[in-house]
């Protein structure tokens, strides 16, 4: 089931951050003030904000985060796609920044529940989460 969140911000996104936890794995989008509007949902195939262009992922699934935030100047993602091999997380898909939305996709190994909140700070900035579970 999809999630999603309405708010209206003039926020950026600075970082990405995941982490393994006991029962989840995380993704972190930093952002450089409030909490921004979002989707969180389960597609077919990722593909990339811009051009619509679908991005090959080993995955079972394909976790796809959209923000209505573009990113920072200077921001800079890395590789396109980074392999992870956590226990539900596989990659961590950049799908690109385009008129004022950033989309990120994360391949998990299956379709598995998740959780998505925000978190105000640090300072004036703000957390969107994403939490995918490791197992049913």
């Amino acid at each position: 089931m999809a999630k999603t969140g309405s708010l209206s911000t003039h926020s950026t996104v600075q970082d990405l951050r995941t982490g393994r936890h006991l029962c989840f794995d995380r993704l972190v989008i930093d952002l450089a003030g409030p909490a921004a509007s979002y989707s969180a949902r389960y597609v077919s195939e990722l593909t990339g904000i811009g051009s619509g262009l679908p991005v090959a992922t080993t995955g079972g699934a394909n976790l796809e985060i959209l923000v209505q935030a573009p990113t920072a100047p200077g921001f800079n993602p890395g590789a396109k796609v980074k392999n992870l091999g956590y226990t539900t997380f596989r990659q961590l898909v950049w799908l690109g920044s385009f008129e004022g939305q950033t989309k990120v996709g994360i391949s998990t190994r299956a379709r598995l529940p998740m959780r998505v909140f925000t978190l105000a700070g640090p300072g004036g900035g703000s957390r969107l989460v994403i939490d995918v579970a490791h197992h049913w």
